[in-house]
């Protein structure tokens, strides 16, 4: 079977691309391959839900595409980004750059919402000083009450409620949804301009990962930011790369899945069609052990994620699978066509096609 062109998935023109992006990481008994072979395309406006278990990959591919990796990394690959000027002549391999100028992209056309908002954020600092260093490090022309005007806009934006009020506050004396509303604040606010002027508060990045964003916040909340990030996207125009380990929250905020095991992209392909329709083991029983409306008895996936300094040979699911072959041992299977958009990491699928060939008389 050949194997399907995951760059011709969406739009022609992706304003992101990841191309064979692979991460190695030095350990004590040698190097370990977090991210291995990923590729996957974003479009302009689009949102896209990555999921997997802790310790999948995931947020070490995003840190891989913002440049921020531990010392020592190495990355293979390639990331393409489409920056202002658009068309071929507007793409640039972001592992390619010097560091000064993916500096000068991150933060302004590619921003990052961290999953622990009170690590991240400064504790000796005010809020708004905090999002003020992330307008003048893109903006450093700006005088100080115009880098205030813009801080103020972008707590605005994040539906943070008395902006005054929570910019002059620390971190500590913020509850932790507006904690995280303030990383979004942040992100926004160095963003590049969307050519109304440089109105205040109407920049933003045009790409913007969200790492688990709704941890720790009860559910009220979550909706709440859930709400926000969906809305910022509209208005903006801004592509979301949305991560998680729950499959609910997914089906709220994309339009398109990645699932990620063990540093590898199984499936992948419309929300719907995935969630209605998994052709992987694995994404089937993370539904399986996911909460329903329906009520019935959840089924949790029996073993866990291998170590990464001891992956099998072949499918790195094998050892739970309760569906595995012979072959399944063998090799590393690569991603098949299973639909429309759609495309998974097993020997056991069938594209629509074959399958009513080979149901006909």
């Amino acid at each position: 079977m050949a194997r399907p062109n995951l760059f011709m998935m969406g739009a022609v023109a992706a304003l992101i691309e990841l191309r064979g992006l692979t991460v190695d990481l030095p350990g004590p008994s040698g190097w370990i391959r977090p991210v291995a072979d990923v590729s996957f395309a974003l479009e302009a406006g689009q949102s896209l839900g990555l999921v997997g278990e802790s310790g999948s990959g995931k947020s070490m591919l995003a840190l891989a595409v913002m440049g921020l990796l531990p010392p020592g990394a190495r990355v293979g690959g390639e990331v393409w980004f489409a920056t202002n000027g658009g068309g071929a002549s507007g793409r640039v391999n972001l592992l390619a750059l010097a560091d000064r100028e993916r500096t000068k992209l991150r933060g302004r056309d590619l921003a990052m919402i961290f999953q622990e908002p009170m690590t991240a954020l400064n504790p000796v600092m005010r809020a708004g000083a905090q999002i003020a260093e992330a307008v003048l490090a893109h903006h450093p022309g700006l005088s100080r009450a115009e880098a205030q005007r813009r801080v103020l806009a972008a707590l605005e934006r994040a539906a943070v409620p008395d902006p005054p009020l929570r910019a002059a506050q620390y971190p500590h004396q913020l509850s932790g949804g507006l904690r995280q509303r303030v990383m979004i604040a942040m992100a926004l606010a160095g963003g590049s301009s969307d050519g109304s002027g440089e109105e205040p508060g109407r920049s933003a990045p045009r790409l913007l990962i969200a790492d688990e964003p709704t941890t720790a916040l009860d559910v009220t909340v979550q909706k709440q930011i859930l709400e926000l990030l969906a809305r910022l996207r509209r208005e903006l125009g801004l592509a979301l790369w949305f991560i998680t380990h729950d499959l609910g929250v997914v089906a709220q905020v994309a339009e398109r899945i990645a699932v990620m095991y063990a540093g590898r992209i199984v499936e992948q392909g419309p929300v719907r069609e995935v969630l209605e329709r998994p052709r992987h083991p694995y994404t089937q029983g993370l539904l399986r052990a996911s909460p329903q409306l329906v009520r019935r008895k959840l089924e949790p996936i029996p073993g866990a994620v291998p170590s990464l300094a001891a992956l099998p040979a072949g499918c790195a699911f094998e050892p739970r699978c309760a569906l595995r072959l012979p072959e399944c041992a063998a090799a590393m299977p690569e991603l098949r066509a299973a639909g429309p958009g759609h495309v998974a990491r097993c020997i056991l699928v069938e594209a629509p096609a074959e399958q009513a060939v080979r149901q006909s008389p």
